[in-house]
């Protein structure tokens, strides 16, 4: 976001300026997708999150206090939104995710897309908190303090559901690869 800062770029967004609504969307656009996509398994309702969450920001930018961090702002209604969509999904019932098994040809390309997909398997099946936790802590490179905000809880329960989710996801990957 080169010369302006985050508070002066959200001024002229509430004022109805759309190149400073570009230069934010396009900051931090391709982070909140990453996220939903994390947290929902489907890199196109990911992006519909996204797409809302950008919606809410031009609606919402005359009401932003610049005392809160705007990536901490935009995390907190991408992971409500998730969340709304996850609650939906169990309402109507589990979605079936279309996975495609890998070919069986061995090479280092393929050994990684096979990672990505049992970590990604591994992570959606964790409860949602503690998927959102690592998602923002590992992948946001967020504080704990920061989460805590984001999920609005304790700084000790960010700890908490760290901890779970590290030894849940030690557990479910444990079985693909050995630790020597």
């Amino acid at each position: 976001m080169q010369r302006e800062t985050e508070s002066e770029l959200m001024q002229r967004v509430a004022a109805g300026d759309t190149r400073a609504y570009r230069t934010l969307s396009d900051h931090f656009l391709d982070k909140i997708v990453a996220h939903g996509a994390r947290l929902l398994g489907d890199p196109a309702e990911a992006e519909e999150v996204a797409q809302e969450t950008f919606l809410r920001l031009w609606q919402g930018a005359a009401r932003w206090r610049p005392e809160a961090r705007l990536s901490t702002w935009l995390f907190k209604v991408a992971q409500r939104l998730c969340i709304d969509r996850l609650r939906r999904r169990r309402e109507v019932g589990p979605d079936a995710i279309d996975r495609q098994e890998a070919g069986d040809r061995p090479s280092a390309l393929l050994m990684r897309k096979q990672l990505a997909e049992r970590v990604s398997q591994a992570l959606l099946a964790l409860p949602e908190r503690q998927r959102a936790a690592i998602s923002l802590a590992h992948y946001e490179g967020m504080t704990n303090p920061e989460v805590a905000e984001v999920l609005e809880i304790s700084v000790e329960a960010v700890e908490s559901l760290l901890a779970r989710a590290r030894r849940s996801l030690r557990s479910s990957l444990s079985k693909y690869y050995s630790q020597e």
